[in-house]
Parts: C-alpha cells; sequence; structure tokens
C-alpha cells in the first residue's frame, strides 16, 4: 500500500535498483564538500568535528536572559540563539502603548544599547558565536551588538554569528514586518555592504524556511518559497551593484527539521542541489562557497503537544537525528515544555542533552553523509527536488518572490496544506500521540515559568533614566542624519549606529525610518 509523504508525494513500501533508473551519481551527488553539495558542503562533515549546538533563549528582562544564557554556555552549548520580544521584534520600544502586555513575553525586551550591554554582560564576544532572530529591525541590534563589542574590546571582524534579516517570510508566514518590501529590500542591500567591510565573518541573512513550516507550509513548499526568497536577495543586492561572490558566502539558510525523518533528509539534500545550480547557473558564482546552502535547523515547534508534553523529548529527538543526517550546520532543540510556556532551565538543559547524545553516543557523526545511495532516500531526493522546482517556476511566472508574496500566493499555498493537516488531524487520519490516539484521562500537573509583568514597568523606568540622562541633542542630530540617508542612496546603517550609540532607542530609529519609507500594510487588511 502507498503511503503520501508530507509533500503529498507517493512513499512506497519497498524501493530497490529500478527506483534509481538511468540515475547518474555523478551528478546527483558528487563527493561530500564537492558540487552540488547533495552530500554535505564539507568534506568530512561531522567527522571532524559535530555541528554547532545553539539553544534558542529570551525571555523578560536582558538581565533574566543573561543568566540563561551563561547557565547554556556552561552546560556545553557551543552557540547563542537570541529570542526577542515581540515590541522588539516589531521596531516599538517597550513603554509604547502598542506594546502594552506584550514585554518580555516572547523573548527579550531590548530597548537601546544599555539593554544589549546587559544581555551580553560577562560573555566574550570574540569567543561566542551569536544567531539573532530578528528581522524587520535587523540592522538595529546587529548594530547594537556591534557596539557592545567594541566596548568590551571586541574589533568588529572576530564577530561571528548571524542575522536572520529575513524580512519576505514575514510578508508570507509570520507578520512581524515593517516596512514596504521594496525599502526592506534596500535595506538588506544596505546590510550586505556593510558587513562586507565592517563585520566580513557575520552571516548577514538566515533565509528562513522554518516560519513557513510553523505556518503549515509542506516540505517543499518550505525549501520552494525559501529558495524563491534567496533568489530575490541575491537578485537585489546584484542589482545594488555587488558582484555575487562578494556577499554569496555569507548567506545562510534555516529549515525546519520534522517527525517526518526519510523525507526531511531527503529535502535537505534536495535544497542544497537546487541552490548550488541557481547559483552557479543564474548568477554566474565562481566561488565555491557561493554555492554552498548552509543552514541552521530547529525542531519543530508546531509539532510538539501539550498533551503529555513528556512526549516531547522523542519527537525531539527524532527530529534532531533528521537535522544532522540530513547535514545541518547548527541545530537547535526544542524544550519539551515549550508548547505550555516558555522552557525552565532544566527542559532547556535536556534539549541540550539530546543534541550531546546525538553527538558523542551515536555513530552518526562516524561517516559522512550516512543516507549516500540508500534507495528510498535518494529516489525521494529526487521527487522533492522536482516539485520544489516546479512551484518555484510558479513563482518566477509571476515576476518572483515579492511579486507572488503582493498576490498573495505563497500565504494561499501554505494555507491550503495547513488546513489539510488540520483535516487529517481532526479525522485521526494523521495519528499524533497523545491528542487523538493514545490519550489519557487526566493530564499530570505541570507548573510552566511565567514572565513577571512587573517587567513592563521596569523597562518603562529604564527608558525615562535614559532619555533624562543622554544628549538630546545629539540623538536628534543623529536621527536627521537617519531620515536623510534614507530618503538618498547613502548606506544607513552607518548613521543608524551613530544615532544607538548617542543612545536612541530602537523604536526611535525605526519611526525615522517609518516616516521617510512608510510602514507596510497587507493588501488582505481592507
Amino acid at each position: 500500500m502507498t503511503r503520501e509523504s508530507e509533500s503529498g508525494l507517493p512513499i512506497e513500501p519497498v524501493y530497490g535498483p529500478d527506483a534509481l533508473d538511468g540515475w547518474d551519481p555523478a551528478a546527483k551527488l558528487g563527493e561530500p564538500g564537492g558540487y552540488p553539495f547533495t552530500r554535505g558542503v564539507y568534506p568530512s562533515m561531522y567527522t571532524g568535528r559535530p555541528w554547532t549546538m545553539r539553544q534558542y533563549a529570551g525571555f523578560g528582562t536582558a538581565t533574566e536572559s543573561n543568566a540563561r544564557y551563561k547557565q547554556l554556555i556552561a552546560d556545553g552549548t557551543t552557540g547563542l540563539s537570541v529570542a526577542f520580544d515581540l515590541p522588539t521584534q516589531m521596531g516599538h520600544d517597550s513603554d509604547a502603548e502598542i506594546a502594552s502586555g506584550e514585554v518580555g513575553k516572547v523573548g527579550v525586551a531590548i530597548d537601546s544599547v544599555d539593554d544589549m550591554r546587559v544581555l551580553f554582560d560577562g560573555i566574550p564576544l570574540d569567543k561566542v558565536s551569536t544567531s539573532m532572530t530578528i528581522n524587520a529591525p535587523a540592522a538595529l541590534l546587529l548594530l547594537l551588538y556591534q557596539l557592545v563589542a567594541e566596548e568590551q574590546g571586541v574589533p568588529a571582524h572576530r564577530l561571528t554569528g548571524t542575522i536572520q534579516n529575513d524580512v519576505l517570510k514575514e510578508y508570507i508566514a509570520r507578520g512581524t514586518y515593517i516596512f514596504p518590501p521594496g525599502p526592506s529590500l534596500r535595506l538588506t542591500a544596505d546590510i550586505f555592504k556593510y558587513c562586507r567591510t565592517e563585520i566580513p565573518k557575520w552571516n548577514t541573512i538566515s533565509i528562513s524556511g522554518y516560519h513557513m513550516a510553523e505556518a503549515g507550509a509542506s516540505p517543499v513548499q518550505e525549501i520552494a518559497f525559501t529558495l524563491a526568497d534567496g533568489v530575490e536577495y541575491v537578485r537585489t543586492a546584484v542589482a545594488a551593484g555587488m558582484d555575487v561572490d562578494d556577499f554569496a558566502p555569507r548567506l545562510s539558510f534555516f529549515f525546519v527539521a520534522r517527525t517526518t525523518l526519510l523525507e526531511e533528509v531527503a529535502k535537505f539534500r534536495a535544497a542544497r542541489r537546487i541552490w548550488a545550480r541557481v547559483m552557479r547557473e543564474e548568477f554566474g558564482a565562481r566561488d565555491p562557497k557561493s554555492l554552498m546552502l548552509r543552514f541552521h535547523t530547529q525542531t519543530a515547534g508546531v509539532q510538539l503537544t501539550a498533551q503529555q508534553p513528556e512526549v516531547n523529548l522523542v519527537r525531539v529527538a527524532v527530529q534532531g537525528l533528521a537535522a544532522v543526517l540530513g547535514g545541518t550546520q547548527s541545530l537547535h532543540t526544542n524544550s519539551f515544555d515549550e508548547a505550555l510556556a516558555l522552557p525552565t532551565d532544566k527542559s532547556a538543559r535536556l534539549a541540550l542533552r539530546t543534541q550531546q547524545v546525538l553527538a558523542y553516543e551515536t555513530d552518526v557523526t562516524a561517516t559522512v553523509d550516512p543516507f549516500a545511495g540508500s534507495y528510498v532516500v535518494e529516489r525521494m531526493t529526487d521527487d522533492v527536488e522536482a516539485a520544489a522546482l516546479e512551484l518555484m517556476l510558479r513563482v518566477e511566472d509571476m515576476g518572483g518572490a515579492v511579486h507572488a508574496i503582493e498576490r498573495g500566493f505563497q500565504k494561499e499555498e501554505i494555507e491550503r496544506s495547513a488546513y489539510r493537516v488540520a483535516l487529517e488531524t481532526d479525522s485521526a487520519e494523521r495519528v499524533v500521540v497523545g491528542v487523538n490516539r493514545f490519550r489519557l484521562d487526566t493530564e499530570e500537573p505541570y507548573e510552566p515559568l511565567r514572565v513577571d509583568p512587573a517587567i513592563e514597568a521596569q523597562q518603562a523606568a529604564r527608558l525615562a533614566r535614559l532619555r533624562a540622562e543622554r544628549d538630546q541633542g545629539a540623538v536628534d542630530t543623529a536621527l536627521a542624519a537617519l531620515r536623510e540617508a534614507a530618503g538618498g542612496t547613502d548606506n544607513v546603517l552607518h548613521p543608524m549606529k551613530d544615532a544607538l550609540r548617542a543612545r536612541a532607542t530602537v523604536g526611535e530609529v525605526c519611526h525615522a525610518l517609518r516616516e521617510v519609507w512608510g510602514a507596510y500594510v497587507p493588501a488582505d487588511a481592507f
């Protein structure tokens, strides 16, 4: 009996040599670390060293998040990953009316360089790699990070990490946008140019399929729409006068890992192959690093359940294994209690220990690309690749990712996929352990981590003190220079950095840009 994959592709009960009839291993696989990178972007992969183990964390105040980071580092985390609260993600200060009730709830509240200084207090920024999940105001948070590093005496050329900086997926699936697509893409190009000279080791964008998957995208939709966004960013940078090999090596991607292990492995392999070909054939990239699809993976939060939450430990282990077998460069494993609340110290530690077991107690790191030549995985890789390319062509026929976004194409496709999954779950055709099968009559009590609502007042008091202490004339002058650059063609990051150094707030800087660029309002909002 034939089953269907998450993407609706057939999965046969048995695969043999006929599944790869006419299949050319040299063209499809290559060698590890060589074009088309199906087998991984590095020759040795994890046989040399394991992936970067990141744990996504941030809540409440900068002081509380700083304590969590130090604990994670002590537990063996090799890279930090910062979660910001919604007001910060949307470019609002904590004392703004629109921020009420959201300060510190889903991430840390960062209003100024003062908060960023506290967030990384005692953490040597020349020795830790930091990923920041921030998009529309990504430039601001990167510059704040640079300013704090300078205060530590760390030169910018020694900083390593990533800003997500993927605003196109915000229009598609997540909604934390600020400016319209045109200015947003201009800001992205400015970041590419700035980092090339100022912070050369920084990954300037993490083109994200994760949030599309959380919104309901299938594996095929996830990589098709993500790679189409990637093409749009590359075109924007090239149109701004940059040589593709000057910025493409610093591009990175961000994908989900689901419990459907075989298709996830195939998805990662197909994505690498597609990107290598696009970069070489469409953009003429010559540097092998420009052809490499390097990516971070997070296990699937959307698959975690509030019912019998300990079962999520098993789900996360399987999802993490899928990411490793698929060749990820860094990994965040979700905590088992995230469907209920922010992770506790203990659950965050267990999530990290899951990665450490995979890295040090299994044999999956002993050989490069364990699934190479597998009849089922190679056939599924081909099937996922073909389906993704077909979907990418539909985006191209609409004029590219931005035009497709304006027509609502990606959003409608993802919503259709999400609706199918919901129907299958409601009917129990799709089994979710503890939800529609194998349920308990009563759930065991669980005490979640809660954010103190007093944080909002504390942040407002910090902002009031900052505005009273700073040189307001210097702030006004710097914000005026920023508005002038935004209205012209100069790189906005230089005056933006001056404003932030003068202790302008995140909300003030974003408001200055809103005055020039406007704010994005989706077509379906009317």
